[in-house]
């Protein structure tokens, strides 16, 4: 079984790569390993070490400080007051929909943000 650090810190590498918009045979190839290895990184079924840790965080332009935020959380599914899960971000759809949002152009996209906030409003 996977130990929850692990599982904790392949989860930022593959937050940190889909905000990137990185794929996990690209940052394989800057990290000089296989996309299989990352894969198991980001499961937590294999331990990163420190010095490929340190590769990935240059590869991803972070510091590895960034793979341990939030391990204090014991419980990443919480939701929060409004109720969004706390770890939102995590989220490939969530992650996806922000990029797809911020591509919009500025005028379209406070346009955009008045229809969300109308339509939460009536539901």
């Amino acid at each position: 079984m996977a130990h929850p650090v692990d599982v904790h810190v392949g989860k930022r590498v593959r937050h940190r790569r889909w905000l990137v918009g990185m794929t996990q045979q690209q940052l394989a190839e800057k990290v000089g390993i296989k996309f299989q290895q990352i894969q198991k990184y980001e499961t937590g079924a294999n331990r990163v070490s420190a010095s490929r840790l340190w590769d990935i965080a240059d590869a991803l332009e972070v510091p590895v400080s960034f793979f341990f935020e939030g391990i204090e959380s014991d419980n990443p599914e919480v939701e929060s007051t409004e109720g969004v899960p706390a770890d939102i971000l995590g989220d490939k759809e969530a992650l996806d929909l922000v990029r797809s949002y911020y591509a919009i152009p500025e005028n379209q996209r406070r346009r955009l943000f008045e229809l969300a906030r109308v339509l939460s409003d009536v539901a």
